[in-house]
């Protein structure tokens, strides 16, 4: 139980035997030898064997017993509570009205309401919120069967598995979003582990049409704010089946500032497939073809929020997506395995839906804007996809991916295991050496650290520059002074841990420079 106290009772147990120790130095046990197994002072020691047997002795020997005893039960207590801070939780909480369980650390808050086909309907991080919950339905539930008699598919927000590919031709596909057992069956849950590291699992009903039951397991540590998911899908059925497993997002795009608007300065990004199965890099499966909220720029597909309903699919091979809320500096990154070669629905492993209205054309073949009570609320869609795979009666396949939240402006350039990058590492010379410039958000706490190298890759040095954490946005804007023959530099972080979390970013010189 975090808070509890924690005594050290093998600490407890040797303290008695200093009076022991005492008593019995005569045996040729000398001050010092004393010392070193009580851990007191050699002085004190000494004077507790020269009034040995006296009244002063037996007083000063319990006095010193109960001072060691408190100290050790202070720093007991005091582990106790650093360990209590670091660590994460599981706590069954109400959000917005639901029963819900929420996973938690020094970094974030997750809430998870199992009811509602096992969504996870929130993340705050350094208080942020990041998805969308819709407020016509907070605190209300419907299940499969009332959505289902009504033809209606109930859109609670939060993040959520679905499968892939989408259509209502046949039975290989899925005629969603529909009400049913996926979407809304009300799954099970149970706490796998708790303290270093806290995890959920989730399990849903089977689902008669597909065949499918899921599953997902979400985790977080207890020293960062790394989300570590494990989706799987399972034949429920006595029939082989052929799906992809689909993880949905949907991210708040309202305005935080301003009722009743959007977000101006909302962004999303994967890079572009160099071998892209796309005209463009991307399809636009829905809406306007030029969509002005599109574009690549540096082997990025980059979206700029407006509100107008489209769907793009994009087959990007490099394992991330992000978002990015410029107006309040947050952004978070998806990461997945790419299988290079297997068969990805129409070709995508990513997708961005934004909702909103939509151009249409009536029945005189008339175009006219078409809007829905259902394009009013402001969010935004990220999808992951996994390979399509058969599976036979029984058969199971897992889906791994992590999300990374931090502190961001409205630009990312590129992702790496340490970091979210807004622009490449600029390094200009100086009197005495080099000036670092560059700017990022980190996925965990630590040290950040320039590493130099020669022409030979071999490392000169390695020069301290500052700590840094997720929940700031650095700018780095440092001068130091290199080594001769410096040709290289990278920037690396190591966590609290002494891990090297990796690069953000390498330079090359062009030629040896530096000072002293």
């Amino acid at each position: 139980m975090a808070g509890k106290r924690d005594f050290n009772t093998n600490s407890l147990e040797r303290k008695p035997s200093l009076l022991h120790l005492f008593a019995n130095s005569q045996k040729a046990m000398s001050a010092g030898q004393i010392a070193r197994l009580s851990r007191l002072p050699v002085s004190t020691v000494y004077l507790f064997l020269m009034n040995r047997g006296s009244r002063f002795w037996k007083a000063a020997a319990v006095v010193c017993l109960l001072l060691v005893l408190c100290v050790d039960l202070t720093a007991a207590q005091t582990r106790s509570a650093d360990t209590s801070q670091r660590a994460c939780r599981i706590d069954p909480i109400e959000f917005e009205g639901w029963k819900a369980e929420q996973l938690s650390n020094e970094w974030l808050k997750l809430v998870v309401v199992p009811q509602l086909g096992g969504r996870l309907m929130q993340v705050f991080f350094a208080g942020h919120p990041y998805l969308f919950v819709n407020s016509d339905y907070k605190g209300r539930y419907f299940p499969p069967s009332a959505g289902a008699a009504k033809g209606k598919w109930f859109n609670y927000g939060g993040d959520k598995i679905w499968p892939m590919p989408e259509g209502s031709g046949d039975e290989h596909h899925w005629p969603g979003p529909i009400s049913d057992a996926l979407d809304d069956g009300e799954y099970t849950f149970q706490v796998l582990s708790v303290d270093s590291r806290c995890g959920l699992r989730l399990d849903g009903p089977p689902d008669e049409r597909t065949g499918l039951q899921y599953s997902r397991e979400i985790s977080i540590g207890r020293d960062s704010p790394e989300i570590a998911f494990h989706a799987v899908m399972k034949n429920a059925s006595s029939r082989p089946i052929q799906w992809s497993m689909q993880s949905v997002t949907q991210y708040d795009t309202a305005d935080p500032q301003t009722i009743g608007a959007y977000n101006k300065d909302f962004w999303a990004f994967t890079p572009v497939n160099p071998q892209s199965a796309y005209l463009d890099g991307y399809h636009v499966r829905s809406g306007l073809a030029d969509d002005p909220s599109f574009s690549v720029r540096n082997d990025l597909f980059t979206l700029h929020w407006l509100y107008l309903q489209s769907e793009v699919w994009i087959d990007s091979p490099r394992g991330w997506l992000a978002v990015a809320d410029g107006s309040k500096h947050f952004a978070l990154v998806e990461r997945f395995l790419f299988h290079e070669g297997a068969d990805y629905p129409g070709k995508a492993t990513v997708i961005f839906y934004k909702n909103g209205p939509a151009v249409d054309i009536d029945s005189q073949g008339v175009p006219f804007i078409r809007t829905s009570p259902d394009d009013a609320p402001y969010y935004m869609e990220a999808e992951l996809n996994s390979p399509i795979v058969r599976l036979e009666p029984g058969g199971s396949y897992a889906m791994d991916t992590k999300w990374y939240p931090t502190r961001m402006g409205e630009s990312v350039a590129t992702v790496t295991d340490a970091g979210a990058i807004s622009g490449p590492l600029i390094v200009s010379p100086t009197k005495d050496g080099i000036r670092i410039s560059a700017s990022f958000g980190v996925f965990f706490a630590g040290k950040l650290a320039a590493h130099l190298y020669d022409g030979n890759d071999r490392e000169l040095n390695v020069v301290a520059l500052q700590t840094v954490n997720p929940s700031e946005f650095v700018r780095l804007n440092q001068e130091i002074k290199i080594p001769p023959r410096t040709e290289r530099v990278s920037l690396r972080v190591v966590d609290a841990q002494g891990i090297d979390r990796g690069s953000l970013g390498e330079a090359q010189l062009g030629h040896a420079s530096g000072g002293a």
